[in-house]
């Protein structure tokens, strides 16, 4: 019978076996009251109880004889012991009490210090076996949500992915293609999709803002080449349409997503970074995994063809429900595409209250239902092809403000060329700002922040005292501008302007999206002359050094960036949004009419 075995028959805890051997200081398993004790750690012993190399420890062998006051006979000192050669226990007298080893503890302590090791030892175990497991469900969970996406090519239209540390600019795409289930009642029978729904979202490069640029689908647009990547691998070039509708853009003659982005770039300056489509389903999934969204409706609503029946006042919408208010348009406005625009803001800024609301995305079991619900319903391109790179996107979002993320649309006129207006054409007096605004970072909603205090302080760049021009000394450089625009500003400036000290410096060392001037501290008048001259802004206006001309003279250098539109257009931009336009924030309720 084996230690265990025995110590069940004898009706022994087991913990009670293990006893500290004061000559050693380790705990050592005590068989019975007569058993020698062994050392641990220490060999294993065998079953056999006539196994002479069974395992007992060399020190606690001999521990108990000295402790008895006697010595064995014949016996060498404990670190000489022939190996395998064993020592009998001490005698005592028949019926005389067992003796308690000098030092040796009381069992009870010893008995309360197993259990709490045992209890360790379980718990530990456990807890590796939990993290184990967890680890593996994420990492099965995350691989789950990175199946859902649905990635596709950007053909090179994006700027290749957002970075954390510039602005970023997403294009959403709205598409009224019938796929999924339950959503054969919307949208035209048969239709490959069109760009329905447009929305330029722009999140300033400190997160303080952001604007959302609605475009109509009904723009008259013109739509340039696009080159598409085909499913074999190879890539097709899809013509390009003018005074055409912006929602062709996408679908029509076989036009992916990416060619809507040229288009958005064509027509407003700037590059998205990334894009997302949504279907029918996106709406419906989307507000249910966040339990609805309140909006408010100035009046009741009852409308066949979107099938949106609501009473006037504040309605708890999700779902089916949901999507049928973003695609109503005939019971509000004008009945026409930009009545549906301003329903489409009201819903997102409730989405976004309602997302800061109630810390969705602060709390693990809501970010599981939106981001089930998102990676299913979403198409993103390339860039955002895992759920890690959707998951840091939203991070960035996640820092916006709703009183600081402004909706706007693209200011637009009924079409002249029209009798029955269906179509718009740009407001040409005021969309450029607006494109400008963007462009330029430029936040619509006040905001009191580190950036104000950067453009307050590039303002103060152009105040103060300015040097005649035949004093300003410069040498011009081309830094991403086309070709020939050094020579070309260098013979502006000196035929027309009378910057005689000046001279072309030729190519910069590498190119930059706006146009600077650096100078060195006692060479600010002359900055400030030149900057009236070229109409540069504060910004543009780099405090540096001075370098040293091919005179051997300390000179200004000017280098050309890429918003560089020609010698003797003004490189002014905007330092703020404009303000006659129609707009509104997230942070607002505002009730459909």
């Amino acid at each position: 019978m084996d230690a265990q075995g025995r110590g069940r028959a004898d009706n022994i805890d087991p913990a009670d076996q293990w006893v500290l051997n004061p000559n050693t200081g380790e705990y050592e398993l005590r068989l019975s009251q007569s058993a020698p004790q062994s050392a641990v750690p220490g060999p294993r012993r065998s079953p056999s109880r006539q196994d002479p190399g069974a395992g007992r420890a060399a020190r606690g062998r001999s521990a108990a004889p000295e402790a008895a006051g006697r010595r064995a006979p014949d016996r060498e000192a404990p670190d000489r012991e022939t190996p395998g050669r064993e020592v009998p226990p001490p005698r005592r007298g028949r019926g005389a009490p067992p003796e308690t080893p000098p030092g040796r503890r009381g069992r009870r302590p010893v008995k309360q210090k197993s259990k709490a090791k045992k209890v360790l030892l379980w718990t530990g175990g456990s807890m590796a076996f939990v993290l184990v497991v967890a680890s593996a469900a994420g990492y099965l969970y995350i691989k789950h949500l990175n199946d859902n996406i649905t990635a596709i090519s950007d053909d090179g239209a994006s700027t290749g992915g957002f970075q954390k540390d510039r602005a970023i600019n997403i294009l959403l795409i709205g598409t009224d293609k019938r796929t999924g289930k339950g959503n054969t009642g919307y949208g035209d029978a048969g239709s490959v999709g069109h760009a329905d729904t447009n929305i330029l979202l722009h999140v300033s490069k400190d997160r303080s803002n952001a604007t959302a640029l609605s475009i109509p689908r009904d723009l008259i647009v013109d739509v340039p080449d696009c080159p598409t990547k085909q499913a074999d691998g190879s890539t097709k070039v899809i013509p390009g349409t003018s005074d055409v509708r912006f929602n062709t853009s996408l679908g029509q003659d076989g036009r992916t997503p990416s060619c809507t982005v040229r288009t958005v770039t064509e027509l407003t300056g700037v590059k998205p970074d990334d894009f997302m489509v949504a279907d029918f389903n996106a709406v419906k999934s989307l507000t249910t995994a966040v339990g609805g969204v309140d909006v408010c409706l100035a009046k009741d609503i009852n409308d066949p063809d979107s099938h949106l029946n609501l009473k006037k006042g504040t309605q708890h919408i999700a779902g089916e429900t949901a999507l049928a208010f973003v695609r109503t348009r005939h019971a509000v406005g004008f009945g026409g595409d930009l009545s549906r625009i301003t329903l489409q803001q009201q819903f997102l800024s409730a989405l976004m209250r309602k997302l800061k609301s109630n810390s969705t995305l602060t709390s693990p079991t809501k970010m599981v239902k939106v981001a089930e619900a998102a990676t299913k319903a979403l198409t993103v391109d390339s860039q955002l092809d895992s759920i890690g790179k959707l998951k840091d996107l939203g991070l960035e979002l996640g820092k916006l403000d709703p009183k600081n993320l402004t909706f706007t649309t693209v200011p637009v006129v009924d079409n002249p060329a029209e009798k029955v207006h269906a179509t718009v054409v740009l407001n040409n007096s005021t969309a450029p700002a607006v494109f400008d605004a963007i462009k330029n970072d430029v936040s619509f909603t006040a905001v009191k922040n580190q950036k104000k205090k950067a453009a307050d302080a590039a303002a103060a760049r152009l105040k103060g005292t300015k040097s005649a021009a035949s004093e300003v000394r410069v040498r011009v450089m081309n830094g991403g501008a086309p070709a020939g625009s050094a020579q070309e500003t260098l013979t502006w400036l000196q035929n027309d302007e009378g910057v005689l000290k000046s001279e072309n410096a030729g190519n910069a060392p590498s190119a930059l999206s706006r146009t600077t001037l650096e100078y060195a501290p006692d060479q600010a008048a002359q900055a400030r002359r030149l900057a009236a001259i070229m109409g540069l802004s504060g910004s543009a206006l780099k405090p540096g050094k001075s370098v040293t001309n091919s005179q051997g003279l300390p000179a200004m250098t000017l280098t050309l960036g890429k918003d560089f539109k020609g010698a003797g257009v003004s490189l002014t931009t905007p330092t703020k949004a404009p303000e006659n336009i129609q707009k509104s924030t997230a942070d607002k309720v505002e009730c459909a009419k």
